[in-house]
C-alpha cells in the first residue's frame, strides 16, 4: 500500500513541476529535445527507485538531485561522441539563432565553471533554498553558500569587464 502511494505522489509531483524541470535540464544540455530526453530518462530512473524514498517531503531534493545527474551523464555522454566541431554545425544551420533578453549575462554565467553554474542555475532560475541544492549536490550548506558568492564575484567581474 506505501509504494503505491509514493507512486502517486511522485506521479503527481512530476506532473505539477514538469517545467521546472525541463527548463533545468535545458540549461544543461541547450537542446529542446535533448533536455526532453534528459527529463524522461530522470523520471525512468526515478521510478526505478521510488519505493526506496522514505520520506516523500524529500522528493524534490531528491528527484532534482536526479535531473541534474542525468544531465550531467548525458553532457558525457556527448562530449566522447561529438561527430562535428560546433562551427560546422553552426554554418549548417542557415543562421537560425534563439533570441535572449540577455547575452551578456547567459554568456557569463555558461562561461563559469560547472560548480559555479550549477549553484547559480538552481538558486536563481530554479528559487530553490541553499539548504536543497546543498542536499542535490552532496555538499555542506556553506560549501554551497561560499560557491555562490564566489560565482556571484566572478559574473560581477565578468560583466563589469564587458562595459569597458
Amino acid at each position: 500500500m506505501k509504494k503505491r502511494k509514493i507512486d502517486d505522489q511522485f506521479a503527481d509531483y512530476v506532473m505539477e513541476h514538469k517545467h521546472s524541470f525541463y527548463r533545468l535540464s535545458y540549461s544543461y544540455v541547450k537542446n529542446p529535445e535533448d533536455a526532453m530526453d534528459v527529463v524522461q530518462e530522470a523520471i525512468h530512473k526515478a521510478l526505478k527507485s521510488v519505493h526506496r524514498l522514505e520520506d516523500a517531503s524529500k522528493m524534490h531534493s531528491w528527484f532534482y538531485k536526479i535531473v541534474v545527474n542525468t544531465a550531467l551523464d548525458f553532457l558525457r555522454k556527448k562530449k566522447r561522441v561529438q561527430v562535428t566541431d560546433d562551427d560546422t554545425l553552426e554554418f549548417l544551420s542557415q543562421g537560425e539563432s534563439d533570441v535572449y533578453e540577455d547575452q551578456d549575462v547567459k554568456r557569463a554565467i555558461e562561461d563559469l565553471p560547472e560548480m559555479y553554474r550549477v549553484i547559480i542555475i538552481l538558486r536563481f532560475f530554479e528559487d530553490l533554498k541553499l539548504e536543497d541544492i546543498a542536499q542535490i549536490l552532496d555538499e555542506n550548506e556553506n560549501t554551497i553558500k561560499t560557491r555562490l558568492y564566489k560565482a556571484l564575484r566572478l559574473l560581477k567581474v565578468e560583466l563589469s569587464q564587458e562595459e569597458i
